[in-house]
């Protein structure tokens, strides 16, 4: 099996360890988050490229978001969800196609880095052929190489650390001029605004941040596997779910196009039996 998976460069994806009893409520647990998903993400660019009223650079940028959450969402849950179904000895994949899994699963988590760091990766060789997660990336291909990764490891921890830490100061400038504003204001309609805006984008951004530093830093520690896999998925399937309600809702001009347009259909549908009546 290895002479033969290294020469034709296939690898063995772990994937999830999950019981046949429990493979079916788990598929349908994932096939509702990735229609969810994709739903709110499809519908809102539709949205957006439809009404010409929201034809502005700042809405045009907006569609960066769920752009970004389709491709990494669909990089990452048809594949694990068509492998919950089959044997270990079934999830293979091509080395190369890992390597573009890898490489589309970090440009969903941050661009920056992305080119270097599976660089540094595919200039390894190889001596083992199984990916200890339940999809690629960059920790789990360079982990395929019996050769010094400190390198690669070293620059993982490095770039994770500076990208967490300068995230997170950011993101606390950002809340403490909002929270000066609304002390300054003394508007009560504005600091609940402010109040219901900020919390929303916490929460997102907490379970972004907690499931990414997880994912990174467990995988330095292989007895945290399934912990780890757990935060990986999460990071690839929450977040893109809650970005259409928390950033579309919260700008006025699409929420108040969603509850025109929704207010449209409502009347068409009951139209007809008005007019009956």
């Amino acid at each position: 099996m290895d002479n033969l998976t290294l020469t034709n460069s296939i690898l063995l994806v772990e994937g999830l360890k999950v019981t046949p009893q429990s493979s079916y409520p788990i598929f349908i647990l994932l096939c509702l988050f990735y229609v969810f998903a994709m739903g709110c993400n499809i519908g809102l660019i539709i949205l957006i490229a439809i009404e010409k009223n929201l034809h502005h650079p700042m809405h045009f940028l907006f569609c960066n978001l769920p752009v970004n959450d389709i491709i990494g969402t669909t990089v990452i849950l048809p594949r694990l969800m068509q492998d919950i179904f089959k044997q270990d000895s079934d999830r293979c994949v091509t080395y190369v196609e890992c390597v573009i899994q890898a490489y589309f699963v970090h440009i969903f988590a941050t661009a920056s880095h992305t080119a270097l760091m599976l660089g540094l990766t595919v200039r390894l060789s190889r001596c083992r052929y199984k990916i200890e997660n339940p999809f690629c990336d960059n920790a789990s291909l360079y982990k395929l190489s019996c050769e010094n990764v400190s390198i690669n490891n070293m620059f993982g921890i490095v770039y994770s650390v500076l990208a967490l830490s300068i995230s997170v100061t950011l993101m606390i400038i950002a809340y403490v001029r909002i929270v000066a504003v609304c002390i300054i204001s003394k508007s009560k309609a504005l600091n609940s605004k402010a109040i219901k805006t900020c919390s929303s984008h916490i929460a997102v951004y907490l379970i972004m941040f907690v499931s990414c530093a997880i994912m990174i830093f467990l995988h330095r520690f292989p007895e945290y596997s399934e912990n780890r896999k757990l935060a990986s998925i999460m990071f690839h399937i929450v977040p893109p779910g809650l970005n259409p309600i928390v950033y579309g809702l919260q700008t006025k001009e699409i929420r108040q196009k969603i509850i025109k347009l929704w207010w449209k259909k409502r009347t068409d549908t009951l139209w007809p039996f008005e007019k009956k009546i």
